[in-house]
């Protein structure tokens, strides 16, 4: 590649001319990124997010083992009452989502009326998150958990919860393009608040028609209002205040990495008082809570492949201008990963701590943050080893043709 024609974007990343996998700056850095793949991505992350999972385990073993040797303990974390929630859990609840909303970048908003480019990327993310996704997810509860009502209705509110948090950190991963992940996240973010209970409404007790089960759309309504709005109003006035104040740098590198690990104390804290109050449930009930792995597991595999192939496939028609591999990867994982403590919050709030709805939202982040994680890794993997911009080798191949014709016809001339 000339240095002439080397474009990096905002991250540093060398992008490719071809539409395919950027490059670091570091040459050397890129070949053991290469070569290690699988051990470069999980060392990408943050120690926290490297071992959420496990956390989330220890978590849930915590709950059970409050639940079943300490059950006064568990009636304490229980007390008090707010719309049917306890207060313990009302505050885990909404400090869960804080710190996300406050990483959201707000201010690159105006951005999106800025290219065509960006309006494309965002018609394709909310056909994918707001159709696709959805019914993805009621087809895949349905076909794998046709006897278990209650576990497939949590299995569903998860799959109607569109991702806004971690999807940042699965594109840095996979180095998709940031401006691009940043206005999807924030459009859904706002999305959430409008539809995310009508589209409950009509999953649950339209599409489903679930006997006994009658959604009501006033209680989702309230309680995606107290569970993301409130958390969404403070995220916002953090972060601008925080900008404003004190500047962007010390934003990033003093204030977000001390505030933003009170969202995975606060999941973990929301999992141990669900799980300590259905400790003998869950016993009692150990095939149901891990048939409940099966649609997610097939939701996030499938979800994130199809949105992979069919932006490959675009890319490959209509060249790298408008898709490309950083495309792919932005729209792979906004449409294959989930939001998924907006889920557990609604199910708190609308079925209760003690329902199987929330047990069912709850192993949702347990089965999605190690999926993605492998699947930061296969698209790197995949990406270098598929074309992207097929029309980039046709205009090539043309030129080639052209300027060898332009050669034979002086050397014509020459010899008349």
């Amino acid at each position: 590649m000339d240095g002439a024609d080397t474009q990096t974007d905002e991250d540093g990343l060398i992008l490719d001319s071809h539409g395919g996998v950027p490059k670091l700056r570091s040459a050397l850095q890129d070949a053991r990124d290469s070569t290690g793949a699988a051990k470069g991505v999980l060392l990408s992350l943050g120690w926290l997010d490297r071992l959420l999972s496990l956390f989330i385990i220890v978590a849930m073993i915590l709950g059970v083992v409050i639940g079943e040797f300490a059950p006064n303990a568990a009636e304490n974390l229980s007390k008090g009452n707010f719309r049917g929630v306890s207060a313990p859990l009302v505050v885990g609840l909404i400090v869960m989502m804080w710190p996300i909303l406050t990483k959201v970048q707000y201010e690159r908003l105006p951005q999106m009326f800025a290219t065509k480019r960006l309006w494309y990327q965002l018609a394709m993310s909310l056909v994918l998150n707001w159709v696709v996704g959805p019914f993805l997810m009621l087809g895949l509860a349905w076909a794998t958990l046709p006897d278990l009502d209650d576990y497939r209705v949590g299995v569903i509110m998860v799959g109607l919860a569109r991702c806004i948090a971690m999807v940042m950190i699965w594109n840095k991963i996979a180095r998709g393009d940031s401006n691009t992940c940043a206005i999807i996240v924030i459009v859904n973010s706002i999305l959430q608040i409008v539809l995310y209970a009508p589209f409950a409404v009509l999953f649950i007790n339209v599409i489903s028609k679930d006997d006994g089960l009658n959604l009501e759309y006033s209680d989702v309504a309230i309680a995606v209002a107290i569970y993301l709005g409130i958390p969404l109003a403070a995220g916002v006035v953090t972060r601008f205040f925080v900008l404003g104040v004190f500047g962007r740098e010390f934003f990033h590198r003093k204030f977000l990495p001390f505030f933003a690990p009170l969202s995975l104390i606060a999941l973990l804290y929301t999992i141990i008082i669900i799980f300590a109050e259905q400790a003998q449930h869950i016993l009692d009930n150990l095939g149901p809570v891990f048939r409940t792995f099966v649609p997610l597991v097939l939701y996030f595999a499938l979800m994130w492949t199809g949105s992979f192939v069919l932006i490959w496939w675009l890319s490959v028609r209509y060249g790298k201008t408008e898709w490309g591999y950083q495309m792919a990867v932005v729209q792979a994982f906004t449409a294959g990963s989930n939001n998924f403590e907006l889920a557990i919050a609604v199910c708190v709030a609308v079925f209760g701590v003690g329902s199987d709805q929330a047990l069912a939202a709850t192993i949702g982040p347990l089965v999605e943050v190690p999926v993605l994680l492998v699947l930061s890794w296969v698209a790197m993997f995949v990406g270098k080893r598929l074309k992207w911009d097929k029309g980039l080798e046709s205009r090539q191949k043309e030129s080639k043709e052209k300027r060898e014709g332009d050669v034979s016809a002086d050397v014509e001339k020459q010899n008349n």
